[in-house]
């Protein structure tokens, strides 16, 4: 993405409110930012801020898909919808949950990409298809049957749509990306990795 003019200037406490700006703040300070600034931005919508930091719990880090495949899932579709945004955090949030800096060079190869297990190459194929033509084959659907749940099925779709959406939003505001100017994020409680 160029460096353009962000459309929405992030919020601050008058703007987001006390618990919102909270929530922020916490944010910025675990992922070694000054300012996470989609937070900061989203946290101006009030109470649909705070539906959509449920719901995107629910799916991450709180989903039934495992962490380091949810964080692989959430890289390649950064990478194919080009949010650097996404992909800076997803890349140090991925860290904390096992995805080496190999493994994402390996997703950003795709599906393609050797040493993949089945189950990887499964996902990581339907992510591809998915963002790419905004549905599955039959055939592709079924390999990905093979490795989910119903339950994680509809879990994968969810996740998949919330961050192709959440790169739409993040383009569309012209979203700088965060300098992450401390060393290292804050470990994460265990119930969160």
């Amino acid at each position: 993405m160029s460096e353009e003019t962000p459309r929405i200037a992030p919020g601050r406490l008058r703007q987001l409110g006390p618990f919102n700006w909270v929530t922020w703040r916490i944010v910025s300070l675990v992922m070694g930012t000054d300012d996470a600034k989609l937070f900061s931005v989203l946290g101006r919508t009030g109470g649909l801020y705070r539906g959509w930091l449920f719901h995107g719990a629910h799916l991450m880090p709180g989903g039934r898909i495992p962490n380091r495949e949810t964080e692989m899932i959430i890289l390649r579709v950064a990478h194919l919808r080009g949010s650097d945004y996404e992909f800076d955090h997803h890349t140090r949030l991925g860290r904390l949950r096992g995805v080496t800096d190999e493994v994402r060079e390996r997703v950003i190869v795709g599906p393609d990409a050797p040493d993949w297990s089945p189950r990887e190459r499964a996902v990581l194929t339907a992510v591809d298809e998915l963002v790419t033509s905004k549905d599955l084959s039959d055939a592709t659907w079924t390999g990905l049957s093979e490795v989910y749940d119903d339950r994680r099925l509809l879990e994968f779709l969810l996740l998949v749509g919330q961050y192709d959406g959440l790169a739409t939003t993040l383009h569309t505001l012209r979203m700088p990306r965060d300098r992450f100017d401390r060393a290292r994020t804050l470990p994460l409680p265990k119930q969160l990795r």
